[in-house]
């Protein structure tokens, strides 16, 4: 004689071997499936409207800056009912490029010389003007010395490492005054925000250089670590450690032999 259920509000489960049978298990698998596609969809959707938000939002910014300097006869929307998105960023493109062309000749060098010479005798706006064309131009030459290494760095403890950009070597001037070795200047972004961070002189030999690229650097300091480089390649991410480790290894104190 069978013994009575003691919870006949739940759904009985029929014992097969090792195998349970539950009646709710569809319900659950469809739900599932349902949030997978959910997510798929969302992974999909959310970078692409993000990236066309960021892209609308920065012509609409440069048409705003450009229209007020072009007169109202030449402007699309004097002559076609609607607003034409882009007209500022060309203008703004075939304009520079035209400074350009014209700067690159001995007269518009003239100009230019003549132009610096009156900023440098401001003596608020000289140390600013100086700065930023120093940057412009590190950053847009061609053989700009711009961040293009990335390397490890043993900070904020021993045994934790941080990624650091790696720039030119400390000039002479700097140089001078720090301890003997090569020091490199260093850019050390903060999480999640890379415009901030920290720039210091750290020695040659104190640094790991790795086989990263900086865009690649730059999103597992954006991520904070949650998408690494490499994705779904082992072998990257092994060499990475494997490099973590021997830094390690190499920074590590040396004791002395017992005598």
């Amino acid at each position: 004689m069978s013994e009575p259920d003691p919870n006949p509000q739940q759904p009985r489960r029929i014992a097969t071997g090792e195998v349970v049978h539950d009646p709710d298990k569809p319900h659950h698998g469809m739900v599932s499936r349902l949030r997978n596609y959910f997510l798929t969809g969302l992974v999909l959707v959310g970078p692409l409207y993000i990236t066309v938000g960021l892209t609308w939002w920065f012509i609409n910014w440069v048409d705003d800056l450009v229209r007020p300097f072009i007169p109202i006869t030449y402007r699309p929307e004097t002559y076609l009912p609607l607003r034409i998105p882009g007209t500022g960023l060309i203008v703004a493109l075939v304009t520079l490029t035209l400074l350009g062309f014209l700067t690159a000749n001995l007269v518009g060098r003239k100009l230019v010389e003549a132009s610096e010479n009156i900023l440098n005798r401001m003596p608020v706006v000289r140390p600013l003007y100086k700065s930023l064309k120093q940057i412009f131009e590190t950053l847009f030459a061609k053989g700009g010395s711009s961040f293009r290494r990335v390397g490890l760095v043993e900070f904020p403890s021993p045994g934790m490492w941080s990624l650091i950009f790696l720039a030119n070597p400390a000039s002479a001037d700097i140089a001078a005054r720090l301890p003997d070795g090569e020091h490199v200047a260093a850019f050390m972004p903060c999480t999640p925000n890379p415009t901030t961070g920290f720039f210091f002189y750290v020695p040659r030999r104190d640094i790991i250089d790795l086989d990263l690229s900086v865009e690649a650097a730059m999103t597992l300091i954006m991520s904070a670590g949650m998408v690494q480089p490499g994705g779904s390649d082992p072998q990257k991410l092994a060499a990475l450690a494997e490099t973590a480790r021997a830094a390690r290894v190499i920074s590590a104190p040396r004791t002395a032999p017992v005598k």
